[in-house]
């Protein structure tokens, strides 16, 4: 059984009491409803006090919804916290506040289903494939050493699909190249990669220490794109089969994209527009709360650069470890000296 806030039963009894019919006076009132009477005129002298507090609230609410709607993509209340702090003036509103407005004035964000791979086994290691030599370390030795990929399909208007590959930065979660394809072919999986050595092949310092990691899908076990990877001088690794979780940043992307572009009933051509919008957006001003409240690229640049873009105290800078590898594979972070070979 619930029991109504007190504000309530002070808001009926001064309804009943201001009908032109009323027998009833406030103390007997007050004692059916288990108020006290001195409680019932505090409320009523306290009027003023409230109706400032809901202009205060819609004035601020008004804020909210346009951090929510910024852009067209839904938010939740960190998204908007981050996203107020780019305003002009930046307003800085708790997360507390933010949530509390939410839920008054019914402004929900869709909230991502749990992965139904949660639990799954892991298996072993399938042959002919490349070792797992990422090993979930994905944010551990710092911006453009461990490359995340992978494909998703996308449900179109006729029934089929378009495809979109995304090659990411483990550690700034930048998007560093992406093509999306009305085919399954491989060759838009290659294009992806000369995408990447293209744009950031200078930025990237290609070597044998920079990690191209995946799942073990036929279109990363193909030959054609093997050689392109090492005429490239990227290093290939992948995760063990059926386990999502060894390319957790990939595939979270992958969800958090789907929740916030809406593409049903679209063409390919359309939907390929639409993802255009939404990476630019992504990379620029999608801010997320475990990078320092940045977007992808203001976080690179705040690695490379050191200067942090929001007012206020700026937090500590990450720190990254140097990693080595043998030739097999194996991890020897923190031994610098060269790799032993036979």
């Amino acid at each position: 059984m619930m029991i109504a806030a007190p504000e309530v039963k002070f808001e009926l009894i001064r309804e009943m009491t201001s009908r032109d019919n009323n027998l009833m006076n406030i103390k007997w009132l007050c004692e059916i409803a288990g108020v006290s009477r001195s409680g019932y005129y505090r409320w009523l002298g306290a009027e003023h006090v409230r109706d400032a507090h809901e202009a205060q609230d819609k004035v601020n609410f008004d804020l909210v919804l346009n951090a929510y709607l910024y852009r067209g993509y839904d938010k939740g209340a960190r998204g908007i916290h981050m996203r107020l702090l780019r305003s002009n003036p930046p307003v800085v509103m708790n997360l507390k506040k933010i949530r509390r407005l939410m839920s008054k004035f019914n402004l929900r964000c869709p909230i991502r289903q749990a992965n139904p791979y949660r639990r799954m086994m892991k298996s072993l290691q399938a042959s002919k494939t490349a070792p797992n030599i990422v090993d979930r370390k994905f944010r551990l030795f710092g911006p453009r050493s461990v490359l995340l990929t992978d494909i998703t399909y996308i449900p179109r208007k006729d029934g089929k699909f378009s495809y979109l590959s995304v090659i990411i930065d483990a550690c700034t979660r930048q998007v560093l190249a992406y093509v999306c394809s009305d085919s399954l072919e491989v060759d838009f999986v290659l294009e992806t990669v000369r995408i990447l050595v293209r744009n950031h092949g200078n930025t990237l310092s290609l070597s044998e220490k920079t990690l191209f990691h995946s799942d073990q899908g036929t279109h990363y076990r193909c030959y054609a794109l093997q050689d392109l990877l090492n005429d490239s001088g990227l290093r290939q690794s992948m995760s063990r089969k059926a386990n999502c979780w060894d390319n957790a940043p990939q595939e979270s992307f992958f969800g958090h994209m789907k929740d916030e572009i809406h593409v049903k009933g679209c063409t390919h051509g359309q939907i390929c527009s639409i993802i255009d919008n939404w990476m630019d957006y992504y990379n620029n001003e999608r801010y997320q709360w475990d990078l320092a409240k940045l977007s992808p690229n203001e976080y690179y640049d705040w690695i490379i650069t050191g200067s942090y873009p929001l007012g206020g105290s700026a937090p500590e800078p990450p720190e990254f470890t140097a990693f080595v590898f043998q030739s097999d594979g194996t991890d020897v972070s923190g031994d610098l000296s060269p790799p032993v070979t036979s």
